[in-house]
């Protein structure tokens, strides 16, 4: 479990009846103050603060119930998070937002997943709860400690977050598209310019995790256009705030146009690798068919050759037996010529 809290940066006043600021952050707590002038060193104590946003990554028991006590409201469990029903993801409860969403994590592995994360915006604090550890938050993390003015406010944190994970949604797909083309590129190669023969499991394992990933970002997104239409009509956002929802929406219709345009590309290229193996294994079975045609004559010539009846004039010519073998060839070979003349081989 790992809890933070991060405080908006604060003015020093005029007077001099400040306290200078806690930056200890306590058991596993970040604090981030920030200061009107590059010497001055007082805020508001900690105790007199409320933070602008309290980072929740695999609270216990005891934590929980600590925030809930805090803040008066009940977070919801691990297992009503889960649920996919859009009341209970988006919902308001005793002036207290609460918006949970699917993001996409581990998306550089072979097994993709997505993790639901709770953001419940409470008075002038965002509480985020998460029991994973995807790569927006460590980036805002580390954004918000070089620049703590990206904190002044929860409004400000919450879209932060979701501005950010559009971004690595952004990103995932924009590889994933790179991914494709190599792909595509592997499949239609020609087959002068296979230096090995190709190896399609190879080939349907990449698609199948490719076509894995784009549907989970897909998910991620679809959770993410459903908050920002929440949001869009709460009227407690500033206007600042409902800029920011508007560009940040554009932005997940674009990637979601994106990412339905990946998902065509996979099943094109699905079906064109099975396509390819079932050339192949035409081609490996023409080849068996063209030889049991061709070897057919022989058998003929050799199984006549082989009844040694008592009345064969051949059986007692002197040259029988390399005139028989010399019809076998010629059996074989006639057909052959003929089949590569109408290029079936």
């Amino acid at each position: 479990m790992d809890t933070n809290e991060f405080f908006a940066p604060m003015r020093a006043p005029a007077d001099d009846s400040t306290v200078p600021a806690d930056t200890s952050g306590g058991d596993g707590a970040a604090v981030n103050g920030a200061l009107s002038a590059p010497d001055t060193k007082l805020v508001a104590a900690k105790s007199e603060r409320f933070p602008v946003w309290v980072d929740l990554h695999s609270p216990s028991a005891e934590e929980i119930k600590e925030i809930e006590t805090r803040f008066g409201i009940e977070i919801p469990t691990r297992e009503e998070m889960q649920e996919i029903e859009l009341s209970s993801r988006l919902y308001e409860e005793d002036g207290a937002l609460f918006m949970t969403v699917s993001v996409l994590t581990q998306a550089t592995t072979d097994a993709p997943q997505t993790t639901a994360v709770t953001f419940i915006l409470v008075k002038k604090t965002l509480i985020t709860v998460r029991y994973a550890d995807p790569v927006p938050f460590k980036t805002f993390v580390r954004r918000v400690k070089r620049s703590p003015a990206l904190a002044n406010s929860a409004e400000a944190v919450l879209f932060g977050l979701l501005e950010q994970i559009v971004d690595r949604l952004a990103d995932v797909m924009e590889q994933t598209a790179a991914d494709l083309e190599n792909l595509s590129n592997l499949v239609f190669i020609s087959r002068d310019d296979r230096n090995t023969d190709q190896d399609h499991r190879e080939t349907l394992r990449q698609i199948g995790r490719t076509g894995n990933l784009s549907g989970k970002a897909k998910d991620s997104l679809l959770n993410l256009h459903r908050l920002g239409l929440f949001l869009s009509t709460q009227a407690r956002l500033k206007k600042d705030a409902k800029a920011r929802l508007k560009i940040l929406s554009r932005d997940i219709v674009s990637i979601t146009e994106h990412a339905n345009f990946i998902a065509n590309k996979v099943t094109f290229l699905l079906d064109a690798t099975l396509g390819m193996i079932s050339l192949e294994q035409n081609n490996i079975i023409k080849i068996f068919s063209v030889a049991a045609a061709a070897f057919l004559p022989p058998t003929l010539i050799a199984s006549i050759y082989g009844m040694n009846f008592e009345f064969m004039p051949e059986l007692g010519w002197e040259y029988g037996y390399p005139v028989a073998i010399g019809l076998m060839v010629l059996s074989a070979v006639l057909p052959l010529l003929y089949f590569k003349r109408k290029g079936w081989l």
